[in-house]
C-alpha cells in the first residue's frame, strides 16, 4: 500500500507555517475583562506535511497570560479542515473544530457543552487575521470575543 501524501488542502494550511506576532483586541467575557494583548504563534509542518502544529502565547502587560497548542489536519473522507485545540484553561478539546476554506478565509466551527465557537483565519502572504466569535448557552447570536492581526516574523 502506498502511503498517503499531502494534497492541495494540506498546502493551503502550510501557508501558516512560520513565526507570527500581532496585536489582539479581546472583548470582556467570562474569562476576563478584555483589552489589548500581543499574540505570538509558531506553526510547524509535521508528520511529512500531513498536519500543522500551532504553539501560541498571549501577552498582556509584559506577562504571558494564556497559552495554547493546536493541531490542524485534513479529514480524508470529507476534505474538511480539522483543528484540535489545547490550552492553559485546561478544558479537554471535546473533538476538533471543523471547517473549510472560503477564498482566503478558513472558517471553522465547534460546539461544546460551554457553547459554540466560530473561528476565522484570513491568510494573505506574510499577514493573517484571526477572529473568534462565541455563542454561550442561552444566547441566540454569536458575539465577537477576539480579533487579531499578525505578521510573519
Amino acid at each position: 500500500m502506498e502511503m498517503p501524501k499531502p494534497g492541495p488542502e494540506h498546502a493551503r494550511l502550510a501557508a501558516l507555517v512560520g513565526s507570527w506576532e500581532g496585536e489582539e483586541v479581546l472583548q470582556p467575557s467570562p474569562w476576563g475583562p478584555g483589552g489589548t494583548a500581543i499574540g505570538r504563534g509558531v506553526y510547524r509542518s509535521v508528520t511529512d506535511g500531513m498536519a500543522i502544529t500551532q504553539d501560541y502565547e498571549e501577552e498582556k502587560d509584559g506577562a504571558i497570560v494564556f497559552s495554547g497548542h493546536g493541531v490542524f489536519t485534513i479529514d480524508p473522507a470529507s476534505g474538511d479542515v480539522l483543528w484540535w485545540w489545547f490550552d492553559s484553561m485546561g478544558f479537554p478539546p471535546d473533538g476538533p473544530a471543523r471547517g473549510r476554506w472560503d477564498g482566503d478565509t478558513l472558517i471553522l466551527n465547534k460546539s461544546t457543552p460551554r457553547g459554540d465557537g466560530r473561528y476565522r483565519y484570513t491568510v494573505s502572504g506574510d499577514r493573517y487575521e484571526f477572529s473568534i466569535e462565541n455563542r454561550f448557552p442561552g444566547q441566540e447570536d454569536f458575539s465577537l470575543f477576539m480579533r487579531g492581526s499578525y505578521t510573519r516574523r
